[in-house]
Order: structure tokens, then sequence, then C-alpha cells
């Protein structure tokens, strides 16, 4: 299986502009995302996709892969989408996301496992709900798992709905799941993938992958039990910093 792992880098986010290029402990965030995902043994090759100047220019310092693709894309999937017709010769891409400094090797190659089925089109990964933040924070998707391991439905709210159970219960009567946001793509159903238009569960919920489902596709899942540290506002800086700092002590 030849796979290649995709790092989609923006320079222009809402919330934290030019996040890709920030320090941390001395590698801007991007290389660090980039080092971490050259360790995992499932991929043949890593690459940087970005519609920035300076993001590639950085990417090249490091001697990096990059690639410049269109500022036009809605997602990371639609520039996973056209990097993936660049760099032919690739059975499945990987959608590393570009703001997980830490992210772990291992995780990736779970995610890349999945493709050992022939008939896997999509894959991604959850994680077991273990608090009560999680469990009712909206900005952290939860998922249905079918008994074949598919992701079933998506949503922002808590799924399922327990009947006659207070809030409070909730964990304790049901195993709840939730989204870690890499995505793994057959690399010819993302070209078919990409150009499926917006659906009424994406605008709904606003959860890109509900397009994939209300479309017929199957996403496959694999459960992990680590999760990685995202960035996503300045405030989330200190956090990786303070584990950067803790890993070099041991």
């Amino acid at each position: 299986m030849n796979i290649l792992g995709i790092i989609p880098a923006r320079y222009a986010s809402t919330r934290f502009p030019g996040k890709p290029l920030i320090d941390l402990a001395g590698k801007t965030m991007i290389r660090r995302v980039y080092e971490q995902a050259q360790k995992a043994s499932s991929l043949a090759d890593v690459v940087v996709a970005t519609d920035d100047e300076r993001i590639f220019k950085a990417v090249k310092a490091f001697k990096g892969n990059v690639i410049m693709t269109s500022d036009k894309h809605q997602s990371g999937t639609d520039r996973c989408a056209e990097v993936s017709k660049k760099m032919i010769g690739f059975d499945a891409i990987i959608n590393i996301q570009g703001d997980e400094p830490l992210i772990d090797p291992k995780q990736i190659n779970l995610l890349a496992s999945c493709f050992n089925d022939i008939s896997t089109e999509l894959a991604t990964l959850v994680k077991k709900i273990e608090t009560a933040e999680e469990l009712f924070n909206p900005n952290t998707p939860k998922v249905i798992i079918n008994k074949r391991s598919e992701a079933i439905y998506f949503s922002r709210q808590v799924i399922p709905y327990l009947k006659n159970v207070a809030p409070e219960d909730l964990l304790s009567k049901h195993t709840f799941y939730k989204h870690i946001g890499i995505y793994g793509y057959r690399t010819t159903t993302l070209g078919i993938i990409s150009k499926i238009p917006i659906g009424n569960l994406e605008k709904a919920e606003m959860l890109e992958q509900l397009r994939w489902i209300e479309s017929g596709y199957k996403i496959k899942v694999a459960q992990t039990k680590s999760e990685s540290l995202a960035i996503d506002s300045p405030d989330d800086v200190e956090r990786v910093l303070a584990t950067l700092n803790s890993k070099k002590k041991k």
C-alpha cells in the first residue's frame, strides 16, 4: 500500500492568522507537524499543501516537501484532492491536521491500517468520551458507529439520545465517542467526493464528513486511546510549549 501524507496549511485563519509559522521552542508549527508525520512508518511520503508563499518558503527552508495549491479551496479535503492529481501513484491519502504539532505517528499508522481492507473508501479515528465537558461541548463532534466499525452519523449534539436518563448519568449508561479530526481517503474516492456539493446535513451541523455519508459513502472507523493537542487560538500555545518542555526533561 502506497500512502501519501498531506498536511494542508493556510495562513489566513480567522481565529489565529499565521499560526502555521508560529515559533514553538525553536521550530515552526508546520515543521513540527511535518517531522512528526515523517515518523509514521505507514507513509511513503509527506507533503505540505499550501496557498501561501510564506508557508511555502518556510517549508523549503527546512528542506521539506511542499506544493502550492489554489486559494479557492473550502476545505483541507479539497486541497488534498488537488495534490493527489499532481502527485500520482498513491493508493490512499492521509489528511493530517496542520495545527497538531505533537501528533502521534501511531495514530497516523492506525488510520492507514484501515486501508488494508480493500473495501475501505474513507476512514477516520474516534475516541471514547470520558468527561461531561467533552460530551456536552458542541465543538466536540460526536459519532455513532455500527457493528462493522463504520460511522453512521456525526453531530455536535449528544448522540444517541438516551430516553429517561438524566444528563449527569449519561456516561455511566452508554459509551459515547468523539471524532478525532484526521481523515484517510482512497485516492479514487477522494477525486469523487471533492466534487460533491454541500448537502443538507452538512449545512445543518457544519461537519464536512456528513456530506460523504449523505451521498452514500461509508467511513471506516478506528478507535484510538490518545489525542493530540491542537492549536486553535493563541491561548493553546502555552499548553503545547509546556508539553514540549516536559518531554525535554524526560
